[in-house]
């Protein structure tokens, strides 16, 4: 089967950790539920990769936005297989983050 979509190291980090947050602050089953929708998300990007939107007040890179809960998902959607570049909460400094990571 032919893979539709990566992830970067740091993003499959950042899912990881957005789990084990939710589990903390809620239970498992919300954790597991928010993550199948982070997913699900990274299926329909490699399928329609215009979707989203560029944030170019954010960064000059060519990546796109698109958010899941109070999640982004940041994607080049240029590749193939499509390339997850960061899965971050809204509020923490995207900015910053995607200058350290891009």
């Amino acid at each position: 089967m032919k893979r539709r979509y990566v992830l970067a190291p740091e993003a499959a980090l950042d899912l990881v950790q957005i789990w084990r947050y939710i589990k903390r602050e809620s239970s498992a089953r919300t954790a597991d539920r928010v993550e199948a929708a982070i997913r699900n998300q990274f299926a329909s990007l490699a399928q329609s990769p215009g979707i989203g939107h560029w944030r170019k007040d954010l960064t000059a890179e060519a990546v796109k936005f698109f958010p899941v809960y109070s999640y982004l998902i940041i994607y080049r959607p240029d590749t193939k297989p499509l390339h997850v570049v960061a899965i971050l909460q809204g509020r923490r400094d995207v900015q910053q983050i995607l200058r350290n990571r891009l």
